[in-house]
């Protein structure tokens, strides 16, 4: 299931976009309010937050999914009185649920601040300064904060391949697309990559290869997102337009191909709070901080995973990750 935070659309757009595909394409039932006990460990109770209420949301797919447990679970070990809210159908309703004042914070990423919520064109290829002008930007436009340090985990698009095919042709990058023969460019997307600026004509052109000749239509076959993933494993195709951070990619043991010239924007999540929430409360920022860096691509394909692959529920898949790494017990 494609996620909504990667797009290069307009605002209203994302409505109708990937992010309004529901739970079943995924496999995944929908997210309960339910919360395991659990007791402080690393993240310790603060005297500021015994009591606070505050609201939680997340947008719909796995991983915003276990990403809003994970905050839920951690400012519950801190005293906070949680509400969840996760679990909201498309990146423009959690949006407007944190701005309106419905819900004070969620995980969104880098790439969607930038480009969906404030409207510009072109991504920072350096993840840092993404971080970096979002935040500025988002507070000054929106006063909405950005907690830093982002997660290291970047869920874009990418492309993968079956183990066999990476041996084959000696596969790493995406510049190789051209070093294989023309009638085995075979590609299985999604419709919506398909269609999307930032998907198959956009990048097959800063590759050097063009849609009807470089890739003849005939190679390219939508498909939903999920059947991609086995496409690619069983050779239906040679390449699958899949997300980086996708369960599946582990599971099936694909191989991602490096989006060598920096194509693709950087999707690195990172907690969003009303400013005056974080006024209020400045002691979310080393909450959070402590949470953050753990959070890698490969962290997330196995916390995705569990869930899509293993069918284990989000907020159990959160606290035993939270309870490995010691921030709760």
């Amino acid at each position: 299931m494609r996620r909504a935070h990667p797009t290069l659309a307009l605002l209203g757009a994302v409505l109708l976009g990937p992010a309004t595909l529901g739970l079943s394409g995924c496999g995944l039932k929908p997210a309960s309010a339910f919360l395991p006990a659990i007791e402080p460990g690393t993240i310790k109770p603060i005297k500021n937050l015994e009591g606070a209420r505050l609201r939680v949301t997340s947008k719909e797919f796995t991983e915003q999914i276990v990403l809003g447990k994970l905050a839920v679970l951690a400012l519950t070990a801190a005293g906070a009185k949680v509400q969840d809210n996760t679990n909201v159908q498309g990146s423009v309703t959690a949006r407007l649920s944190i701005t309106g004042g419905d819900n004070d914070l969620m995980w969104e990423y880098t790439g969607t601040g930038w480009i969906t919520y404030l409207g510009r064109t072109e991504p920072i290829v350096d993840p840092q300064r993404q971080f970096d002008a979002v935040a500025a930007l988002d507070l000054k436009k929106h006063h909405i904060a950005w907690l830093p340090p982002p997660a290291p985990l970047n869920n874009t698009y990418t492309i993968a391949v079956s183990p066999a095919t990476q041996r084959k042709y000696g596969l790493t990058d995406l510049s190789q697309l051209s070093s294989v023969p023309v009638g085995q460019r075979t590609i299985c997307t999604e419709p919506e990559f398909f269609s999307r600026n930032d998907g198959l004509r956009g990048m097959l052109a800063a590759y050097g290869l063009k849609y009807g000749s470089g890739v003849p239509a005939k190679n390219v076959m939508q498909m939903s997102a999920g059947v991609v993933y086995n496409s690619v494993k069983n050779g239906k195709c040679t390449f699958g337009q899949v997300t980086a951070t996708d369960g599946r990619i582990q599971a099936l043991d694909l191989k991602v191909l490096k989006d060598d010239k920096h194509f693709f924007p950087n999707y690195n999540p990172a907690i969003t709070v009303r400013e005056s929430v974080l006024k209020a409360h400045p002691e979310l920022t080393p909450i959070f901080a402590k949470i953050s860096p753990k959070l890698t691509t490969e962290v997330m394909r196995t916390l995705n995973s569990k869930v899509d692959v293993d069918g284990d529920d989000p907020v159990f898949v959160a606290r035993d990750w939270m309870r490995a790494q010691g921030f709760i017990k």
